[in-house]
């Protein structure tokens, strides 16, 4: 299986319109490849906080219709990074899309952790509320956006759910870049399955990015690694893998916490 993870420099003074006319472009650039990867909240920028209401639009918007023209054009499973959407009720969510080759929605997913504790995101959006995967042919993908990195309980429900493989779009700033690569390897390691984790490169409301887009196997070895800048990084890897690695080293099955309800006394 190839993947491209489209590793997207999100900067101040390019407009959403021409940054979604560029990234549609680079996506139809990835034909061949079976599953492209979009960062999180590349039309605004992840900590662009006061675009995310002007900018926000609904599930088959402008940047749905570019996205889902690009994938049918390319031949390919688009995971389209993640977007603010607004809702019919009003309410704000970062919202994740994947799209099928025929450029169908397969899947939306509602980030459930938000970031920015008593300001940004965890303010100005909702939360989601339901673990999302979708099966390709392939593998099946368990969708997860940026801050849920941090919260392994997520991840747990994604494998229970029959994920193989963890797709993770980010807006991950440089300051914690030690961060981003360490849990990408732990929640490929812990749950014995493929992260594609992909950011963005360049300043986002003056916060540099941290770049550095990741793939890792089910062992917690490094597939490929981007650099710091605006880049694509394709790599080709195995899903049989997932199988064959918990066969051999059935960590999963010795699990006990977390499978039943608690009991009280």
């Amino acid at each position: 299986m190839r993947a491209s993870l489209i590793q997207i420099a999100v900067d101040e003074g390019e407009s959403v319109e021409s940054r979604r006319r560029r990234v549609a472009g680079m996506v139809r650039d990835q034909a061949g490849a079976d599953l492209v990867v979009l960062p999180e909240l590349w039309t605004t920028g992840a900590f662009a906080y006061e675009e995310f209401g002007t900018a926000a639009e609904p599930l088959d918007g402008p940047t749905y219709e570019a996205m889902a023209k690009a994938a049918s054009d390319a031949g390919v499973w688009l995971h389209a990074g993640s977007l603010p959407e607004r809702d019919p009720d009003g309410s704000l969510y970062n919202t994740s899309l994947v799209l099928s080759p025929s450029g169908d929605l397969a899947a939306a997913y509602r980030k459930i952790h938000r970031f920015g504790f008593d300001k940004g995101e965890a303010v100005l959006m909702g939360a989601g509320r339901e673990p999302v995967t979708v099966r390709l042919p392939q593998t099946v993908l368990g969708v997860a956006t940026c801050y849920d990195l941090r919260f392994p309980e997520l991840f747990r429900a994604l494998v229970d759910a029959g994920a193989e493989t963890l797709v993770i779009p980010a807006g991950w700033p440089e300051r914690r870049r030690a961060h981003w690569t360490l849990l990408a390897q732990a929640r490929a390691v812990e749950n014995q399955a493929f992260v594609l984790a992909c950011g963005t490169a360049g300043t986002h409301a003056r916060v540099p990015q941290a770049g550095h887009s990741i793939v890792v196997d089910p062992w917690g070895e490094v597939l490929a690694e981007a650099g710091p800048g605006e880049e694509v990084l394709t790599v080709d890897f195995d899903p049989a893998k997932v199988a064959t690695t918990r066969e051999q080293f059935p960590a999963l099955k010795d699990r006990v916490l977390g499978l039943d309800p608690p009991s009280h006394r």
